[in-house]
C-alpha cells in the first residue's frame, strides 16, 4: 500500500512511519525542511518538501496514495505566542484533510487527543463523551477546535477518516511537559509533585501501532481512544524509584495552591519572561488535572495491545539517563 504521512519527523509520526516502511509499504513524508528527515529517506521513505499551512505543497504527494496518515502539529504548553500552534493544528488540519477528500483519497488517520475532553475531573471517558470548555490550555483548545469544527463536519459530509485519540505518551526521544518532569527527576532536582494530576500514559511504539491498526481495521467516520495506563504522576515516579533507585519526591502540592501560584505568576510573567515550564499556564495544567480516557474499544476492535508502563519506563529511562551521562544501574522489574 502507499501512505501519504504529515508530522513524519516528530516523536508519534516517525514511529508510525518507521512501522510503516518496515511493514513493507511506499510511504510519502512531507517536511518542512527535507534534511531533517535523512534518516526516513535511509529507510526508503520518500520526503516531499512542503508544510500543512500551505494546501498546495500537499497535492504531489497525496495524488494517488491509499491512505492518509495525518500528525502533523504543534504541542506548546506556557508559551507566549499560539498562533503557530493555531495555524499548525486548525489550519493545517483543514488543508490536509480538504486536500483528501479534493483528491478522492480512500481513507484517512487523523491523530487527536484525549486533550479534547480536557480535565475529566478523575472520570475515565469513552469515544462518546463531548466536552464544549472551557480549556486548560491553549493546545487543547487548538485540537478541539480541529476536532469538532473541522474534521467531525467533514467526517459527516463523506470524508472516509479514522479518528484516533491518544492519551501521554511517552518513550525515548519524548520532548514534551512530562518529559521535563521526569528528566528532573532523574537528575534529582524534582522535590515536589501535583497531587492528583493523573494520565493514560501510553509508549510512543504502541502509539504509532494503533495508528496503523486504525487505518487497517478502523471503521472511518469512528474514533478510537488509544491511551495508554491510567498512573498519576506520583505512581509514575514511584515506579521510576523502582527502577532506578532515584527517590522519587514525597511532597505533594495540592491543586488549589499551584491555581493560585499560577494567579501570581500570570501577573509576573506579563512584565517577567519566564522559561514555558514556571509559566501561568503549565501551573494550571498539572495542577491536579486528569486526562483520562477509556481505550476498550480500541483493544476490542482494534486488537491495540499495550505494554504495562513499568516496562516502558526502563527503556525510557535507560535512554534518558544515557543521554544525561547518568551513570546508574536501571532495573528490570
Amino acid at each position: 500500500m502507499k501512505y501519504f504521512i504529515t508530522g513524519a519527523t516528530g516523536f508519534i509520526g516517525g514511529h508510525v512511519t518507521r512501522q510503516l516502511a518496515a511493514a513493507g509499504h511506499t510511504v510519502l513524508a512531507l517536511a518542512r525542511t527535507p534534511a531533517t528527515a535523512h534518516d526516513l529517506a535511509a529507510l526508503g521513505v520518500q520526503v516531499f518538501p512542503g508544510d500543512i499551512t500551505d494546501k498546495e505543497s500537499l497535492r504531489v504527494p497525496m495524488t494517488g496514495v491509499d491512505g492518509v496518515f495525518h500528525l502533523a502539529g504543534q504541542y506548546k504548553i506556557g508559551v507566549r505566542d499560539v498562533r503557530g500552534m493555531e495555524r499548525a493544528n486548525i489550519d493545517g488540519t483543514r488543508n490536509v484533510l480538504e486536500m483528501m477528500r479534493e483528491l478522492d483519497v480512500p481513507k484517512g488517520v487523523y491523530t487527536s487527543t484525549v486533550g479534547v475532553f480536557s480535565n475529566t475531573h478523575g472520570q475515565l471517558v469513552d469515544e462518546t463523551y463531548h466536552y464544549t470548555g472551557p480549556f486548560t490550555n491553549h493546545y487543547e483548545r487548538t485540537k478541539w477546535r480541529a476536532y469538532y469544527e473541522i474534521a467531525e463536519p467533514m467526517i459527516r459530509d463523506g470524508l472516509p477518516l479514522v479518528t484516533v485519540l491518544p492519551g501521554l505518551v511517552y518513550g525515548p526521544g519524548d520532548h514534551s511537559l512530562i518529559h521535563q518532569f521526569l528528566a528532573w527527576y532523574l537528575r534529582g532536582w524534582l522535590w515536589v509533585v501535583p497531587k492528583h494530576s493523573e494520565y493514560c500514559m501510553g509508549h510512543v511504539e504502541d502509539t504509532a501501532r494503533g495508528h496503523l491498526l486504525a487505518m487497517d481495521k478502523g471503521i472511518p467516520g469512528e474514533s478510537y481512544i488509544i491511551a495508554g495506563q491510567r498512573a498519576t504522576l506520583l505512581e509514575m515516579l514511584q515506579l521510576g524509584e523502582t527502577v532506578t533507585g532515584i527517590r522519587a519526591p514525597r511532597v505533594q502540592v495540592s491543586p488549589w495552591v499551584l491555581k493560585r501560584l499560577a494567579n501570581v505568576v500570570g501577573l509576573a510573567e506579563r512584565v517577567i519572561p519566564l522559561p514555558a515550564i514556571m509559566r501561568a499556564e503549565t501551573l494550571r495544567t498539572v495542577a491536579g488535572v486528569t486526562y483520562l480516557g477509556d481505550n476498550a474499544r480500541a483493544i476490542r476492535e482494534l486488537g491495540l495491545t499495550l505494554r504495562p508502563l513499568e516496562e516502558g519506563l526502563v527503556e525510557t529511562a535507560r535512554h534518558d539517563m544515557q543521554q544525561m551521562g547518568i551513570t546508574r544501574e536501571v532495573r528490570t522489574p
